[in-house]
């Protein structure tokens, strides 16, 4: 039932919008590079700038709206397709989206009080017009079990809320509630993502057999970080035992260990695209127990922790995810170009570096979270390099998208 368009039509749109990857994967990288560049900048007392916010609130918003939210819009609108057989947001649609994303980042940059409410809509807006757009092909074909994806995204939408609420009221609390609340959402999207793809690509790439999941497992772990997601969007942390909370971090992790464990890592040693899938994940079960050794008194700050999540997992799961994403859904052979291991490699040693710097910082006479940036934008530049010319192009079989 794939809703095809006349071939003549098709050859009318720019390439870069013809599918919501293409786009929202090389601007979003970009953006990212120039992001984490400018807070490297900061940190090393080079610069000094007033956004939206203040740098530290431009710096964890921008990061996870900017750049990690425009990744899951692109994916979601592309994998949408698939899923569905129908043809997805592309050509004028998918320019309005960007156009808002982009406008909403442009006036992130500009600490203007009268701007703030039209900042704050423009960011929202962005979510919810790709929640409709997705939930309008699923509901068309009655796909529910891909319907998850849409109160997810409202939930970013209603997390970014709370951040920008933070700004306009100027009560802290709700940056708080709406950093964490997007942190967990992300990680149940990657956690929920994973399950579904990681056996298939393990097995694909390493011609090795498929390990089936088991619905128990699968379950359990979705529902624990389901049940962690919910306490920090409530704003309950604090309201919790910190016995109940180091109970439930442990076993999120546990569950989330034995599912990779499960999916066989020593298997991908040899492919990159897998690999590089399998050490993004681990950050995951590593995070969740420093949480865990948080709430049990230990001298680790949930700072420490929640970047485990983000310079780590998010950063690492997307560079190798958009790696093979665009190489597929472009219509070429899923062998990436030889320095992308480089790249993989790159951004585990970024993520590794910035969840261990709090507690090794004092060995080294250089910034450590400074050398965490630049190692980070290094890997995503390669990207950016190697995929640019994949994502402004039409594909090698004719085929739309």
């Amino acid at each position: 039932m794939i809703n095809i368009s006349e071939p003549h039509q098709e050859l009318k749109i720019t390439p870069l919008w013809r599918q919501a990857f293409r786009p929202f994967f090389l601007f979003a990288c970009i953006f990212s590079i120039l992001s984490i560049g400018a807070w490297a900048l900061v940190q090393a007392g080079e610069l000094y700038f007033m956004p939206y916010g203040g740098v530290t609130f431009w710096h964890a918003h921008e990061m996870l709206f900017g750049f990690v939210a425009a990744i899951i819009v692109g994916f979601l609108l592309t994998a949408v397709q698939s899923w569905t057989g129908l043809r997805a947001t592309h050509g004028k649609p998918l320019i309005v989206l960007f156009t808002l994303w982009l406008l909403a980042r442009i006036f992130m940059l500009i600490d203007i009080f009268t701007l703030q409410w039209i900042t704050a809509v423009f960011d929202i807006s962005f979510l919810l017009l790709a929640a409709f757009f997705m939930a309008k092909l699923v509901l068309k074909v009655k796909q529910y079990r891909n319907l998850i994806f849409v109160p997810i995204l409202l939930l970013l939408a209603t997390a970014n809320l709370f951040t920008h609420l933070s700004v306009i009221t100027g009560e802290i609390h709700f940056y708080t509630q709406g950093i964490y609340s997007t942190v967990m959402i992300i990680t149940l999207i990657m956690t929920v993502v994973a399950g579904r793809v990681f056996p298939m690509f393990t097995a694909n790439g390493t011609k090795t057999k498929k390990v089936d999941n088991l619905p128990w497992l699968e379950k359990s772990t979705i529902g624990l970080t389901a049940i962690i997601l919910l306490i920090h969007f409530c704003g309950l942390q604090q309201m919790i035992s910190s016995k109940l909370m180091v109970l439930l971090f442990i076993l999120c992790s546990i569950a989330h260990s034995i599912r990779a464990i499960r999916w066989r890592p020593q298997v991908t040693f040899k492919t990159p695209l897998v690999w590089s899938l399998h050490l993004a994940y681990w950050f995951i079960p590593i995070s969740f127990l420093l949480f865990a050794l948080h709430y049990a008194a230990v001298n680790i700050s949930t700072s420490n922790a929640l970047h485990g999540l983000t310079a780590g997992a998010m950063s690492s799961l997307i560079l190798a995810m958009i790696a093979r994403i665009s190489l597929g859904h472009s219509g070429r052979p899923l062998t990436p170009h030889w320095i992308m291991k480089y790249a993989f490699a790159l951004i585990v040693i970024a993520g590794s570096i910035r969840l261990t710097a709090p507690h090794i910082q004092t060995y080294f006479s250089f910034n450590l979270n400074v050398l965490s940036a630049v190692l980070w934008a290094i890997a995503f530049s390669i990207y950016v390099v190697v995929y640019a010319p994949i994502l402004t192009s039409a594909r090698p079989d004719g085929k739309k998208g």
